[in-house]
């Protein structure tokens, strides 16, 4: 058994020791990402402009590493280079510095007000930072610091890379790094000291200057003189006496009765609490040396009112509560509220179920009975007394959150003309609805609802949706919204009933422009102007001013204009073809008994004996053929005569007008037409469902001109289809020889179907194209169902629009670019958003806190001005410079104070430090605050000091010194210094040669 195991024992492992450890492969992993940045080698860099650092543009690269399994991310953190105008030189000298040493003692960017820390502490302008992975620990060991820093040593060294890489060690919120930067026989070091406390022997500049001589270690006699920059900032936080201007509402005399429902039409604006919460004084010594200022535990020179030069920034408070911003958002929220009104009112299905009943019946014994109801007077009362009675049966009065009061007001901001009182019940408002007609010259803001598709300005629409917008906000949330909705539906009805317009809408049919529930009160308007002119046995009058009804279109207009609107057949009036297909989906109002417009048999009489005295004689031609008489006469139409009754003029008819439509009901339409396909059957249902007006107009003009043919309605109604031509008769005489056109004399053509199919009847004896009883239950149906979620999406257009209206016109006083920027943006971004039928709530919501910024903006703003007194100044110059430094500070980091701490701007932010010290300690009042001079201040050293302790101390310490060996190179050292209550920074960045040591 020994001898047998004697061959195994001689088996030996081999160690390939030419194998790339974890080390190794984690050195040539950072060597590759430096070669794919081409940070290899040396770059020349232009000399560094003065506040380059905080106009320019910083962009960073990231890439990811690992160590075994601890993972890395390698990020690039450079200085944007411009464009280059010229090819860049090679650099003369093989030795130069690297760029960064060069940067350590740049003088033009100290203190850059927004920068990476290491940009601050050290004044690089590109440099490589190896940090740990997201998910991994912090590096705290001192080994494995060392093994980092070996290894970025090691990477510089074989690259030939002057980049400076860093190395983010201990804890990320501490900003701990150490880093290094290597060139042609120099090196820097960049080490870092963080404590919780300042140290008593270095809380100023005379043992900060030990620590600096002593590390750099000078072995030269004469120590060479030391560049010393020092920024001390002072936080003001005390704004007591200088109060926040903003102005609460009052609620009071908003909802009291006292001012009116005019108070309805106005938006809130404005912050609830100050948005400026500090102000930030840094105060700046840039260029001292060491012999110069005296600053020890005894004594200091560094007197901030001395300070050569001031900057401020202010720090702005984190989401102030704003009105305009909390009305929007909590309207917004109802967006995603899926209850119904019956639900949140909290009624009984089954008790609904009966209501419902008895309602219905009443509705149709409405429609059945020929009476009319007579209305003496109208006013807010009595419109709240009939909405009361309806709605007592659902809930109880004291349950309901807006009181009489209030609900009164709004009433009478809504229907303004309900407090009139008028002397005829049926001609109550005849000019409602052109009461708030748009003005003849819009202005700008008055068009964006075309952009919003939201409403018009002056709409009751618009007014509605601020009504509900301040009623959620104030008045018992969604169920005071649903209760102010219940009421303006009831009033609707109440309206519709009694023959009175909506106020607030302008004439004309449906405008799809504007929102839905826009449409729909445009649509009820029509259906009650229709009912109107229909029970005072009148001729409606036209939907839309501008166009005039059908029958003057059709004489007024020039042949070639007729022949364009209807050269593709009935493209031009398919809004008007809406009676067939109205039979396949409404069914109870199609009743043949209904008739557009009815005259007594009387008035038919006189009007047929007018016509027949009118005559000249029988015609000559078709003496035979049975004659009707003639009805429904508008005019003649110019010299025209019947072709088969020469001496007979071709009248013009009385036409029905044509059907308005809301985008809904078009829609649909739409979807109805696309559903009968594209078989020989559907297109020619198609076309009858489409030519339902062209059936009534030759139906009309049948009964105007009776004998008439095809050719002459085509003479009338399509001019173009008519081709008349110059031909030699028999005996060589010229006449006019016409006929219909081709696409007419195609067999089974739609118009000559439609014309065999018409029987002679006047406008008033066809059944209606427009059924207003039928659309107006359709509209009221439609805003009875409605939900507060829906509600809202209709309504969210015009308070947006209202929104950006109520923040241009707050900002035309206050003149921010930025605001002026960002009003325009907001208006970009809503036109894309609110004309899709559903848009995205994200993008809503991002649309809101877009007008929350720039209402915080213009809060911010006036928050300035008023601190720093500019309504106050009484010089123009003074007073313009201050704008424009209260404009800097609410768009720049950062900005310098002219004149420092005698200037105009330096002499207000000085006396609001000397109040809020006054105020602080309570020695003195505020009027010997603003009586004694500063020069009297300064000779009492009793009197309490004009600043406040500095909250941070910063000085930059820099010079040149051969380092290590008196013989080495000069090179550049530099130490960072940060002083606060607790927090305790020294970020140095020492050189040496490697060369001569």
């Amino acid at each position: 058994m020994a001898a047998d195991s004697d061959p195994e024992s001689d088996v030996f492992e081999i160690t390939d020791f030419t194998t790339a450890s974890e080390w190794e492969r984690f050195v040539s992993k950072v060597e590759e990402v430096l070669n794919d940045w081409k940070l290899i080698g040396s770059s020349v860099h232009k000399p560094l402009e003065k506040g380059e650092y905080n106009s320019g543009i910083w962009e960073e690269k990231t890439e990811e590493i690992s160590f075994a399994d601890y993972k890395f991310t390698v990020t690039h953190h450079y200085l944007k280079k411009e464009s280059p105008d010229g090819e860049e030189k090679e650099e003369p000298e093989e030795d130069a510095f690297p760029a960064a040493m060069q940067d350590l003692l740049c003088m033009n960017n100290d203190f850059p007000p927004r920068a990476h820390c290491l940009v601050r502490w050290y004044g690089v302008r590109e440099f490589v930072i190896i940090s740990p992975g997201a998910n991994n620990d912090a590096i705290i060991s001192e080994s494995k610091c060392n093994l980092l820093l070996s290894s970025v040593s090691v990477a510089l060294g074989n690259t030939g890379s002057q980049v400076p890489l860093f190395v983010q060690i201990q804890q990320k919120w501490r900003r701990m790094y150490a880093g290094e930067c290597q060139g042609p026989g120099v090196r820097t070091d960049f080490e870092m000291v963080h404590l919780r406390k300042v140290p008593n022997q270095y809380n100023h500049l005379s043992g900060l200057l030990d620590i600096f001589k002593s590390k750099i270690g000078c072995p030269l006699t004469p120590i060479p003189p030391i560049n010393i920059a020092i920024r001390f900032t002072y936080i003001l936080q005390d704004w007591q006496q200088y109060s926040w201007p903003q102005q609460p509402p009052d609620f009071d005399a908003l909802l009291g009765g006292e001012v009116g429902g005019v108070e309805f039409g106005k938006l809130p604006f404005g912050a609830c609490e100050d948005p400026i919460s500090e102000l930030h004084l840094a105060t700046t010594w840039p260029h001292l040396t060491e012999g110069i200022i005296v600053d020890n535990d005894v004594y200091s020179d560094l007197d901030p009112v001395q300070a050569p030069h001031w900057s401020v920034r202010v720090r702005k408070a984190d989401n102030p509560q704003c009105l305009l911003g909390d009305f929007l958002s909590e309207f917004f929220k109802l967006c995603c509220r899926k209850e119904s009104t019956e639900e949140i009112l909290g009624r009984s299905p089954l008790e609904e179920e009966g209501k419902e009943n008895v309602d219905i019946s009443q509705a149709l014994s409405k429609l059945t009975e020929p009476t009319t109801v007579q209305i003496h007077k109208l006013s807010v009362s009595s419109m709240v007394h009939s909405a009361r009675k309806r709605m007592s049966r659902h809930r109880r009065v004291e349950e309901s959150p807006l009181s009489n009061e209030v609900l009164n007001s709004i009433l009478l901001y809504l229907f303004p003309d309900a407090a009139e009182k008028p002397s005829n019940g049926s001609e109550a408002k005849p000019g409602a609805s052109n009461a708030n007609s748009p003005p003849e010259k819009e202005p700008e803001n008055y068009n964006l609802y075309n952009q919003f598709k939201s409403s018009p300005a002056d709409s009751i629409t618009y007014k509605l949706s601020l009504c509900l917008c301040m009623v959620n906000f104030y008045h018992g949330g969604v169920k005071g919204v649903v209760q102010l909705w219940q009421e303006f539906v009831l009033e609707m009805r109440y309206r519709w009933e009694n023959n009175y317009l909506v106020p607030g809408l302008a004439s004309g049919p449906p405008d799809l422009r504007c929102c839905l529930l826009h449409q729909k009160l445009q649509m009820l308007n029509c259906c009650i102007e229709r009912k109107k002119a229909r029970d005072n046995g009148k001729r409606p009058s036209p939907l839309d001013s501008s166009a005039g009804s059908a029958g003057e279109r059709k004489a007024s207009g020039s042949d070639n204009g007729k022949a364009a609107q209807n050269s593709s057949g009935t493209e031009d009036r398919r809004e008007r073809g809406e009676a067939n297909q109205g039979k396949s989906w409404e069914s109870w109002s199609d009743s043949e008994e209904e008739f557009f417009e009815c005259l007594s048999d009387t008035e038919e009489l006189k009007e047929n004996a007018q016509d027949n005295e009118k005559k000249e004689g029988p015609p000559k031609e078709n003496k035979d053929a049975p004659r009707l008489k003639a009805e429904g006469r508008l005019h003649p139409h110019g010299k025209l005569t019947l072709l088969h009754y020469i001496q007979e003029p071709l009248y013009i008819p009385v036409t029905q007008e044509p059907a308005p439509m809301t985008e809904d009901l078009l829609e649909e339409q739409s979807e109805v037409l696309a559903k009968l396909g594209t078989s020989a059957e559907g297109a020619h249902l198609r076309a009858r469902m489409q030519s339902a007006c062209l059936l009534s107009d030759m139906e009309s003009f049948k009964a105007a001109n009776p004998g008439c043919c095809l050719e002459d309605f085509v003479r009338w109604y399509s001019p173009r289809d008519y081709v008349e031509e110059e031909v030699l008769d028999e005996k060589g005489n010229t006449i006019t020889k016409g006929e219909l056109s081709a696409r007419m004399k195609i067999p089974g053509n739609m118009w000559v179907e439609a014309w065999e199919t018409a029987k002679p009847a006047p406008a008033r004896r066809q059944r209606r194209l427009f059924d207003d009883t039928r659309e107006a239950e359709k509209v009221l149906h439609y805003l009875a169902v409605q939900k507060p979620a829906d509600l809202t999406r209709h309504l969210l257009p015009c308070i947006i629009h209202a929104a950006i209206l109520k923040e241009k016109e707050e900002e035309s006083t206050e003149d921010i670019a930025s605001v002026k920027k960002g009003i325009l943006q907001i208006i970009s971004n809503a036109s894309k958003l609110l004309r899709h039928p559903n848009p995205d709530y994200k993008k809503l919501e991002e649309i809101i806190n877009q007008i929350m910024a720039v209402e915080t903006i213009i809060a911010r703003a006036r928050s300035l001005k008023a601190k720093f007194g500019i309504s106050k100044c009484e010089n123009i110059d003074e007073r313009e410079d201050l704008e424009r430094f209260v404009n800097s500070l609410l768009e720049e980091p950062e900005v310098s104070v002219v004149g420092a701490g005698r200037g105009p701007a330096g002499s207000i932010i000085h006396n609001l430090f000397v109040t809020a010290q006054r105020a602080a300690l309570m020695t003195l009042d505020e009027e010997s605050v603003k009586s004694g001079s500063q020069e009297e201040r300064r000779q009492n050293p009793g009197a309490v000091s004009d600043f406040p302790p500095p909250a941070g101390r910063e000085i930059i310490l820099r010079t040149v010194v051969p380092r290590p060996a008196p013989y080495s190179k000069p090179l550049p050292q530099r130490m960072f210094c940060v002083l606060m209550k607790e927090d305790f920074r020294l970020a140095g960045a020492f050189s040496s040669d490697t060369s001569f040591f």
